[in-house]
């Protein structure tokens, strides 16, 4: 849960009323955006976040935008105005089309800056850089003295030699290089950049340097002071969503102090959109049914009490009819991905205090399901048959999943913004993750002899999510003597102990030795594959015995039980 720091002096400002300085009345107040306070001995308070999704309120000036609207200092959307064009030009250098490709920028004039709001804003900044922007990989911030800049801008790369400034917070000039060496930031983020021949830079049209993304600002260009009036915000990083949400929240921070919005022009030379106007202030449409909000949160509120609950979590309604509504979703809400999300901010506008509790209609006995029995009763087999059981992550890689596994690439579930290069999607199958396990043991004496019941996720068109969920048993055996016959023989033991009659059918597959490899039928269904581990694949596992596997599809072995008489 993110923690923001918070000015209360500066806050009360930006709210234009006091705040209560008791904890629990102040408490009460900030659970409008799920928050608690902490630290109210000091000047400057915690506010711990329980919703780690919302961005916006990162910030002292976004805890102060979602505030006015839930007390009823403001009503409805804040309808955010781009004032004009900046005639600034950012022109993009085609090599960093590899390296960090995109790029955001916005100019706000007029902005009212203080010692306090400065601090603030950095907090921000950092908040972002390390949760939204993934230490800074994905995205990184840098504010700039306006007036101190002659565009047009040029976003480029350089030799980690060829170019030197005066780094922020420093005095001396340094090269990129040394500055990786010598700057705390440098140190801190130099990974980021540090695989490339060539690293981004930042410069204006006298070749004066901004910053060196994602690292560092240049001392000169890159600091900001409660004398600028006038900020360039620029965001660069490796999404260019999550680019463009990143600079409209900071934008707009800047804009709740008292600034105006002016756009920046971005020229590509890569990509379907070679000319981009930013930053991109416009609201979503997106329909909410009236039945939905009273099924999920159990009240019947007329259309004109909606509108009004609405108005107090900043949304706007541009289209109504009777039994639904089109609601019109700020800019900065990113985190608005599904009407149960603007549901649950109608009912936090309502107060969850107000909604009465209620009785279950219906008495309910708990227990276990049937899938839960039906799987433990393969795992007490698995158990009996001399298999220990194992728990690996559902997430995965190609590497793993078709690489090392010896077949070709096919499609998965990918993961949008992964942290770790070993987990980038979603496993369709689940021999590798046993096959990785194995390979992680190779110290443990053989013969080893391990299973799991485990979900596997593919793409199905017909679900609502476009995925489906698959529950799958695999057993792995491996030593010296490990062979087909020793896996048929569990496999006879297993569906005999639940009264399932089966046949091979012989299958050519990559993972498995060709004429020691069968199809599983069940009454002419394939519920799954069994068969002797191909040497190749042991030899990319580094795994030194042979060893024999089966995958089956719990959720066809189970229908199969349940249709029989």
């Amino acid at each position: 849960m993110p923690t923001v720091e918070v000015d209360l002096e500066d806050l009360e400002l930006l709210l234009g009323m006091q705040l209560p300085r008791e904890e629990e009345k102040l408490n009460e107040v900030l659970s409008y955006i799920k928050g608690e306070a902490k630290g109210l001995e000091s000047k400057e308070i915690r506010v711990e976040l329980k919703d780690s999704n919302r961005a916006d309120i990162w910030s002292v000036e976004g805890i102060a935008r979602a505030l006015r609207g839930y007390l009823g200092l403001e009503k409805g959307f804040k309808n955010y105005q781009i004032e004009g064009k900046s005639g600034v030009t950012v022109q993009v250098d085609p090599k960093l089309s590899t390296i960090r490709p995109y790029i955001a920028c916005s100019v706000v004039k007029g902005v009212r800056l203080t010692d306090a709001a400065i601090r603030q804003m950095m907090h921000f900044q950092d908040k972002l850089d390390q949760t939204y922007g993934r230490n800074r990989r994905r995205t990184s911030i840098g504010l700039y003295d306006y007036d101190l800049i002659s565009p047009p801008l040029r976003y480029g790369v350089a030799k980690p030699d060829e170019v030197s400034f005066v780094p922020l917070d420093f005095s001396e000039k340094l090269t990129l290089k040394e500055i990786l060496e010598k700057h705390p930031k440098g140190i801190e983020y130099g990974h980021i950049v540090q695989s490339f021949p060539m690293w981004p830079i930042f410069m204006d049209s006298t070749n004066k340097v901004l910053s060196f993304p994602p690292i560092i600002n240049s001392n000169d260009l890159g600091h900001v002071t409660p004398s600028t009036e006038n900020v360039l915000v620029e965001v660069t990083g490796t999404s260019i969503e999550t680019v463009q949400n990143t600079l409209t929240n900071v934008t707009l921070a800047l804009a709740d102090r008292g600034g105006k919005i002016y756009s920046v022009k971005i020229q590509y030379p890569y990509g379907k959109i070679r000319s981009m106007t930013t930053p991109n202030l416009k609201g979503v449409p997106l329909e909410l049914g009236l039945d939905y909000v009273k099924k999920v949160i159990g009240i019947q509120f007329t259309l004109k009490e909606i509108r009004e609950l609405l108005g107090k979590a900043r949304y706007d309604v541009v289209k109504a009819s009777k039994n639904s509504l089109v609601v019109k979703v700020p800019c900065y809400r990113v985190d608005v991905l599904h009407p149960i999300d603007i549901v649950e901010d109608i009912a936090i506008a309502y107060n969850y205090n107000k909604i009465q509790p209620q009785w279950p209609k219906q008495l309910t006995i708990g227990g276990l399901s049937s899938e839960s029995e039906f799987r433990d009763i393969i795992r007490e087999l698995m158990v009996g048959l001399g298999f220990q059981e194992i728990l690996t992550f559902i997430m995965s890689s190609p590497e793993v999943l078709f690489t090392k596994m010896n077949v070709k690439p096919q499609r998965t579930v990918e993961i949008a913004n992964p942290r770790l290069s070993s987990m980038t999607c979603l496993r369709n199958w689940l021999l590798p993750s046993l096959m990785e396990f194995l390979s992680h043991n190779t110290h443990v004496d053989y013969p080893q002899k391990v299973f799991e019941v485990g979900y596997c996720v593919v793409h199905d068109e017909q679900k609502e999510n476009k995925t489906c969920d698959i529950e799958t048993l695999a057993c792995v055996a491996i030593h010296s003597n490990a062979s087909f016959t020793e896996a048929k023989s569990f496999l006879d033991a297993l569906l005999a102990n639940l009264g399932i009659q089966y046949t091979l059918k012989e299958e050519n597959h990559e993972s498995f030795i060709q004429g020691r490899t069968g199809k599983i039928i069940i009454e002419d269904k394939e519920i799954g594959i069994i068969g002797e581990i191909h040497p190749q694949v042991l030899q990319n596992w580094e795994l030194e015995n042979p060893a024999a596997a089966f995958e089956i599809n719990i959720n066809k072995l189970r229908q199969h039980i349940l249709s029989k008489p």
